[in-house]
């Protein structure tokens, strides 16, 4: 008697098989400042730091994946789990920054960056390729407090985004695609504590999700892409550069519009807080890099003295 395997156990075999790769960057490299970046705070289910591992569950055109990267004496090991292993593994280098060009950067214009990008030469900036991914999530935090936005991320992806597969050391689920962002009733999108001016802007840009995520791939320049995302009601400068910043590593990307960047800046680079116009002239001497000055000044930890309170969350899920 013959026996004929299974296709389907066959294919789900395949799935939860561990698959792995080596990579190793030409090029000092900070894992953690790199790729960590990307979660969206503490409890967000599609990244997680454990350790010296970053776990992060990614979609990609050939089904859910669960990535794993760790850094070990200069080379990044990243394991893979799911239907879309091979492509999470595929983007590892463009997740450690390899096409993060830092020519013509002048980290000496000013005696701080110099000594920022001197102690931590591995910065480098990541690019995730989920385009509408980083779009739902600056979206979410239009106009909220951090604690706010990342309580909406997790609670939307962790109803409707897929399970992540493999031994994630919680569970974790990757984003839904546009399809499904489009369908999620008003009530759910009130019991995450999203206004209706966000859950309208992500909806409607859900129904163009696959033309917009190819026009910006087709945009040339930060631009053009910026103009391709602006276009959308309810994206704005704001929006559109964090999109950028995440999913594209536009160095040059400033996020005009944000509650704190531009006194941070003004307080690092002169001394004192300033406005977004200040803030912008400030970064002129960098253009093309003004987005790598930012995380240097991040990195620093020098940051303006609080001033008052911290604004408290609002809720509006009661009313």
């Amino acid at each position: 008697m013959t026996l004929t395997a299974d296709p389907a156990a066959a294919g789900a075999a395949r799935a939860s098989a561990a698959q792995e790769t080596v990579y190793r960057p030409s090029y000092d490299l900070d894992l953690s400042r790199t790729v960590g970046v990307l979660r969206r705070g503490g409890t967000d289910p599609t990244t997680v730091v454990e350790g010296p591992v970053i776990w992060r569950a990614v979609r990609t055109p050939l089904g859910t994946a669960t990535l794993a990267l760790r850094s070990v004496g200069g080379e990044v090991r990243a394991t893979a789990w799911g239907a879309g292993a091979a492509v999470a593994l595929d983007r590892v280098p463009e997740l450690c920054g390899a096409r993060d060009d830092p020519t013509g950067f002048d980290a000496s214009r000013h005696p701080l960056i110099a000594e920022v990008a001197r102690r931590h030469p591995g910065i480098r900036l990541t690019r995730t390729d989920e385009i509408f991914d980083a779009l739902v999530g600056s979206i979410l935090e239009q106009k909220v407090t951090a604690v706010q936005a990342f309580g909406a991320w997790r609670f939307l992806v962790s109803r409707f985004g897929e399970r992540a597969p493999g031994p994630t050391p919680r569970p974790m689920f990757a984003p839904p695609p546009a399809s499904v962002w489009r369908t999620v009733p008003s009530w759910s999108w009130h019991r995450a504590g999203v206004e209706p001016p966000q859950s309208q802007t992500i909806v409607r840009s859900a129904r163009r999700g696959d033309s917009i995520e190819r026009a910006v791939r087709a945009a040339s320049t930060g631009p053009d892409r910026d103009r391709v995302l602006s276009s959308l009601p309810g994206v704005g400068a704001w929006t559109s550069a964090e999109t950028r910043i995440r999913a594209l590593g536009d160095p040059d990307a400033v996020s005009v519009g944000d509650f704190h960047l531009a006194h941070e800046v003004g307080y690092v680079l002169a001394g004192a807080r300033t406005d977004d116009d200040g803030m912008l002239e400030l970064l002129a001497p960098w253009a093309g890099h003004r987005q790598r000055v930012i995380r240097l000044i991040y990195a620093s930890g020098v940051k303006e003295p609080r001033r008052g309170p911290r604004l408290a969350p609002e809720n509006h899920r009661d009313r």
